[in-house]
């Protein structure tokens, strides 16, 4: 089976031109839409401004179940900024002649090792570098020699979790639009279609609820015990 058409791909078929390409329009896209969102800020939201006060109380009421109004609100940007760019980039590849940037591997990783990197961060910060420690420790102190390796594999291991999830399914996704394309005419495929946009967008809330819990675990310490 070959590679998905693209639109890009007939200037360059160049992998790493295809995929910086995409994940410009997407990052393009994501930036009107905040541009679009602030430029006339109204009382009564309507147009764009509505849809972007939506999605944040969405994902803002998403981040209280897991972490509480306070430190919910505190993340928001970082979660629904990662949840709009993904979001995008996703159903961006479910359009005839554009390759979803989520469908390349050097995306969902950068995006996973951002995302491990800062809840870290928060955890060291919110609790200090000993007590954030302390708790891959466990509960059992005869137990600290098995649980400290077994909580940093854990750790770890999020970073692929993350990144292959998201690859995996956009990949998935791709070439199942790819015989569908093939097998069926132009105005046939629009259930397919609808499926795909659904799964793009569900994709996004899986990535920002884990984004969500992991910063939660890290920052929350003390109710954690």
């Amino acid at each position: 089976m070959g590679e998905l058409f693209t639109f890009f791909g007939l200037v360059s078929e160049s992998h790493s031109f295809v995929f910086m390409t995409h994940m410009l329009l997407t990052a393009g896209i994501v930036l009107y839409l905040a541009k679009a969102a602030t430029k006339n800020l109204r009382l009564v939201p309507t147009g764009t401004q509505n849809f972007m006060e939506a999605y944040l109380g969405g994902v803002l009421a998403m981040g209280e179940d897991v972490m509480g109004r306070e430190d919910a609100r505190k993340y928001l940007p970082l979660v629904a900024t990662i949840g709009l760019f993904v979001g995008v980039a996703n159903i961006i590849g479910v359009i005839p002649g554009f390759e979803a940037p989520s469908s390349f591997l050097d995306f969902t990783l950068a995006l996973a090792l951002v995302v491990f990197v800062y809840y870290n961060y928060e955890g060291i910060r919110r609790n200090g570098v000993i007590s954030y420690f302390k708790h891959f420790l466990g509960p059992v102190w005869w137990l600290y020699w098995l649980m400290f390796p077994i909580e940093i594999v854990s750790h770890i291991s999020r970073i692929i979790s993350l990144s292959f999830r998201l690859f995996g399914n956009v990949k998935g996704d791709d070439m199942f639009l790819m015989v569908i394309l093939m097998l069926a005419p132009w105005l046939l495929p629009l259930i397919p279609f609808a499926l795909l946009a659904f799964m793009a967008l569900l994709q996004a809330f899986i990535f920002m609820m884990l984004t969500y819990v992991y910063l939660g675990g890290a920052v929350l310490l003390s109710e954690e015990h």
